[in-house]
């Protein structure tokens, strides 16, 4: 017989595993040199803001393997040249696909599916100006290619830095229509 204890001690244990995944997914602001509102989740992806050249040896530090450069080149302080001699030099995979926040195209979002879901592109860095539509993009990939359902993928891409009604019923939209 196995004393109250030994039990309790058990359950707790069990407890604690079930919750790590969760806690796993659990989206943190860090400050970084060179990086505009970072939201990360620990193991998967982190959303940005306006990401300086100089701040992709950081982003390898952290761990990823792929830059995703949401930002139109025409952006104020988008240096895409820069950031994707940067990318090269340290190593890590660049993806530029230019996405407007205020006339969403499908076809932008069609080529981030394509970037994310490369083999080897995960953890991905993904930026835009200001995180928005950086956080949107991913909540087009857990919809569409991780099947989370609508309000929890919502949640955690508003946890990451998404703000825009508009941009959400757009992904959302584009999500439903191009599940994987």
């Amino acid at each position: 017989m196995r004393s109250p204890m030994r039990i309790f001690a058990s359950l707790l244990a069990l407890g604690w595993l079930g919750a790590s995944p969760v806690l796993a997914q659990q989206v943190t602001r860090e400050q970084v040199a060179g990086i505009r509102n970072l939201a990360r989740l620990e193991t998967t992806v982190a959303c940005a803001g306006a990401t300086a050249a100089e701040a992709v040896p950081e982003i390898k530090k952290m761990g990823f393997v792929s830059i995703i450069n949401l930002r139109e080149a025409t952006e104020q302080g988008a240096n895409v040249e820069a950031e994707a001699a940067a990318a090269k030099a340290a190593g890590l995979r660049y993806y530029h696909i230019p996405f407007s926040g205020t006339s969403p195209d499908p076809a932008a979002a069609t080529a981030f599916l394509n970037a994310i879901t490369s083999p080897g592109s995960e953890p991905a860095f993904i930026h835009c100006s200001g995180g928005n539509r950086a956080a949107s993009m991913w909540l087009i990939k857990r919809i569409a290619v991780d099947h989370w359902d609508v309000e929890r993928a919502t949640k955690e891409a508003m946890a990451l830095g998404q703000t825009s009604a508009p941009l959400r019923q757009f992904a959302i939209d584009f999500a439903q229509k191009n599940m994987k």
